[in-house]
C-alpha cells in the first residue's frame, strides 16, 4: 500500500516505468517484425507467428515474448498505483499479470518441453496462448473503463475504450471465423493488442513529464 501511495506521488517514477514499458513493447514489435523478413521458409500470411518460436531466430522471438510480457506487468502496476479513479480495482492488473505470465509459459515452454515432453508441449502451448489472448482482451477493457472516470486521462480515455472494445473483437473474429489467413489474422490481433499498450504507455510517460514539470 505504501508502495503504491509512493509511485502515485511521484511522477518520475511512473514515467520511469512507462518509459520502460515503451522500450520493452518496440524490442518486441521490432523482433517480431525482423523474424517475418528473416525467415522466407514461412509464409507470413499463413503461418502464426508462433511457429517462429523455432529455428532460426527463435530463441530472439522467445525472449522478445518475455520482454513483452514483462512490458504488460509493468505497465499494469504503474497504471493501478497511480490511478485516482474511484472505479480502480486490482482486476485489471492482475488479469495483465496472468497474461504475461502466459506469454511467459508460451515462450519458456516452446524452448524446452518439444524435445523432452512433444506430446504435452501443444497442450501447454495452447492454454498458455489462450490465457495470455483472453486475459489482455478483458484486462484492456477493464482498464479502459477505469480510465475513463480518471480525471487526468477522462478525455483520452475514450479512444482507449474503443480500441479496447476493437482488439476484442477482432479476437474473437480470429477464433470463430476460419475464412481468413490464419497468420494475419492472429499477426492483426497482436499488433492491435500492442498499439493500445504502447498508445497507453506513451500517454502516461506524456502525462509524468506534465506532472513533474508541474
Amino acid at each position: 500500500m505504501r508502495l503504491h501511495t509512493d509511485l502515485r506521488d511521484s511522477p518520475r517514477a511512473q514515467g520511469a516505468i512507462a518509459l520502460v514499458a515503451i522500450v520493452a513493447l518496440l524490442v518486441f514489435s521490432a523482433t517480431a517484425l525482423w523474424t517475418q523478413w528473416a525467415r522466407p521458409d514461412l509464409d507470413w500470411v499463413q503461418a502464426t507467428l508462433s511457429l517462429y518460436l523455432h529455428g532460426p531466430w527463435g530463441l530472439a522471438l522467445r525472449s522478445a515474448y518475455c520482454v513483452l510480457a514483462l512490458a504488460i506487468m509493468l505497465l499494469a502496476w504503474s497504471l493501478h498505483a497511480g490511478s485516482r479513479s474511484p472505479r480502480r480495482s486490482s482486476a485489471a492488473p492482475l488479469l495483465f499479470c496472468v497474461a504475461g505470465s502466459g506469454l511467459m509459459g508460451v515462450a519458456i515452454g516452446d524452448s524446452w518441453l518439444p524435445g523432452y515432453a512433444p506430446l504435452l508441449a501443444p497442450l501447454v502451448h495452447g492454454v498458455s496462448a489462450n490465457t495470455a489472448f483472453l486475459c489482455v482482451s478483458v484486462a484492456m477493457l477493464l482498464q479502459s473503463w477505469y480510465l475513463r472516470a480518471d480525471p487526468p486521462w477522462s478525455r483520452w480515455a475514450g479512444l482507449a475504450w474503443g480500441w479496447a472494445w476493437l482488439c476484442f473483437v477482432l479476437l474473437w473474429l480470429h477464433v470463430l471465423w476460419r475464412g481468413p489467413p490464419r497468420g494475419a489474422g492472429q499477426k492483426l490481433v497482436i499488433a492491435a493488442v500492442v498499439l493500445w499498450l504502447l498508445a497507453v504507455a506513451v500517454h502516461a510517460w506524456r502525462q509524468s513529464r506534465r506532472a513533474g514539470a508541474r
